[in-house]
């Protein structure tokens, strides 16, 4: 299978799945049971034009025997008058008539074959379908059921797809936080060590460090004249002080 029949099957599987997530098995059994539904009064409708054919035929004989009984008495009462070739002509045309009576018959014992056929057929595909409409109701209920139950285990489990984003969300949002934390701390401790400039400040190193010499500067001279003005007796005597204190 080359490149492109790979790509085919691929896009074909993943179509495949959309149409399964997108696909609501409650909605194709209804279209399903619709579709019986049609095909069960096209099968009523065509019960009723046979119907309908057949009593057309009926009341067609009904007619024609009629005019078998007209012509039988005019050819009886041309004969009472002595007129024979009139009598043959009413039986001529009565013997017609009973021609088209047997073809009729003929036609409406075929429909009513027909008839009897759709009428049996109407009723087997009448029992198919309200089977197919109790045994509908019942796979949607449970579907209903089933699909209730999912949703509550996977917000529980938290392993729906909403809750699978939730918990990505969750765990960058996590990794943020210790991001900024650890940045936080190094800063901290650059701050601390001074290897951090501040950017606020325009002075460059050299000045920054004569600075400092100078602050120690100050401090040393500071420390000698308050030695100056205390004296080393101080420090005598709080020796004695102490050894006193110990005594």
């Amino acid at each position: 299978m080359g490149l492109m029949g790979r790509f085919t099957t691929i896009v074909k599987a993943k179509a495949s799945k959309a149409l399964d997530r997108a696909e609501d098995p409650r909605e194709t059994l209804d279209y399903s049971y619709e579709k019986q539904l049609e095909m069960l009064q096209k099968v009523r409708r065509g019960v009723a034009d046979v119907a309908t054919s057949k009593k057309r035929l009926e009341l067609q004989a009904a007619k024609l025997e009629q005019s078998v009984e007209k012509l039988d008495g005019q050819a009886r009462q041309a004969l009472q008058q002595g007129r024979e070739d009139l009598a043959r002509t009413a039986l001529e045309r009565k013997k017609s008539v009973q021609l088209q009576l047997q073809s009729i018959d003929e036609q409406r014992a075929q429909l009513q074959a027909e008839q009897d056929k759709l009428v049996i057929a109407e009723q087997r595909l009448t029992a198919k379908v309200e089977a197919f409409r109790t045994r509908k109701e019942t796979i949607k209920a449970q579907y209903t059921a089933a699909e209730a139950q999912t949703k509550i285990g996977e917000a529980v489990t938290g392993v729906s797809e909403e809750m699978a984003d939730v918990g990505l969300a969750i765990e960058r949002a996590e990794n943020k936080t210790e991001t900024l934390r650890a940045r936080a701390g190094a800063i901290d401790e650059l701050i601390e060590s001074g290897a951090l400039t501040d950017l606020t400040d325009g002075r460059d190193s050299i000045d920054r460090e004569l600075e400092q010499l100078s602050v120690a500067s100050g401090v040393d001279a500071e420390l000698e004249k308050l030695k100056a003005e205390v004296g080393p007796g101080s420090q005598s005597s709080n020796q004695i002080g102490s050894g006193e204190e110990k005594s």
